[in-house]
């Protein structure tokens, strides 16, 4: 990491990438998808790169396409997140037969992510997960999160929210968002965000990379990741909300000693505890556009 980037950004953004490149917008194939993931964990940004998604049942396509990178890797191995679908135990019969597998340097899988709609389907999902899996559950972006933030705590699993997709209608109000971050803070439960979180700021952006695609407004990384922090700070839900659709650069400041959103600041042992207990990462289909727009607001080298 440069050194002119400032603790507090780095502790913001520590491995906030979990990289979805096998999804939309981007959808690529499993080979390029797994040789874009191999120059982004060797390159000068890989500080901020978290796990390789993918569905559990890709998992053995997974291994042929990465196997050539991972025998000749000197760095930390790869981790990887997969994703289980309606015929959950076979999905994570195959987890645990790849992790069987993997060599000590071999890439693995130590998350595991799958959805419910109930209480009841999130105590489900959770029995199945074997021991020492990381388990995030997709719960619905409905307008009282608490339940359901609540059952996956009583469960002992991680929520997870969908911030967007290639259609306008698939971002949640921001109102939704902060009563979801705020409900998590409330109860001690660990959260991710995925999709429509490729941009840092918020702001009005094409849905897809096709040259026609409908612009939409989206949510920017960097205000949801603070606002979340402000939140365990004690930050309310409505003002959180004004975090999330913040749109200047100038409102956001970080230095050695912590971040300040105008005039809220947080001190850097806030940054790195709100990053482990409360918000942990984000799924993006690219990995590039992050750095690039971070780069060009002059926030990292």
């Amino acid at each position: 990491m440069p050194a002119t980037a400032p603790a507090a950004l780095r502790a913001l953004l520590h491995g906030v990438v979990d990289y979805a490149g096998l999804f939309p917008p981007a959808a690529l194939d499993m080979e390029d998808a797994v040789r874009r993931f191999a120059v982004h964990h060797a390159g000068p940004h890989r500080w901020m790169l978290g796990r390789f998604v993918l569905p559990a049942a890709r998992l053995d396509e997974f291994a042929s396409a990465a196997s050539h990178y991972y025998r000749e890797r000197t760095r930390d191995r790869w981790l990887l997140s997969a994703l289980v679908g309606p015929d959950t135990e076979a999905d994570l019969a195959r987890v645990v037969q790849f992790d069987a597998g993997a060599g000590r340097n071999d890439p693995v899988v130590d998350t595991v992510e799958g959805k419910a709609a109930t209480a009841a389907g999130i105590a489900q999902l959770a029995a199945l997960v074997p021991g020492g899996l990381t388990t995030y559950v997709e719960l619905a972006a409905g307008p009282d999160p608490v339940p359901l933030v609540a059952a996956a705590r009583a469960a002992h699993v991680r929520a997870k929210l969908r911030t967007g997709g290639v259609a306008a209608g698939a971002f949640p109000p921001a109102a939704v968002l902060a009563r979801f971050l705020h409900a998590c803070a409330e109860a001690g439960v660990v959260c991710k965000l995925t999709a429509g979180l490729h941009h840092a700021l918020r702001g009005d952006y094409r849905l897809t990379y096709a040259p026609e695609s409908d612009v939409g407004t989206m949510f920017g990384f960097v205000n949801v990741f603070v606002a979340a922090l402000l939140v365990r700070d004690g930050l309310a839900v409505d003002d959180a909300a004004r975090v999330l659709v913040e749109s200047d650069p100038a409102a956001f400041t970080f230095d050695d000693d912590g971040l300040r959103w105008r005039d809220r600041a947080l001190p850097l042992a806030r940054v790195r505890d709100g990053r482990e207990r409360l918000v942990a990462s984000f799924g993006s289909c690219s990995f590039d556009e992050p750095v690039e727009e971070l780069r060009g607001l002059g926030w990292v080298a």
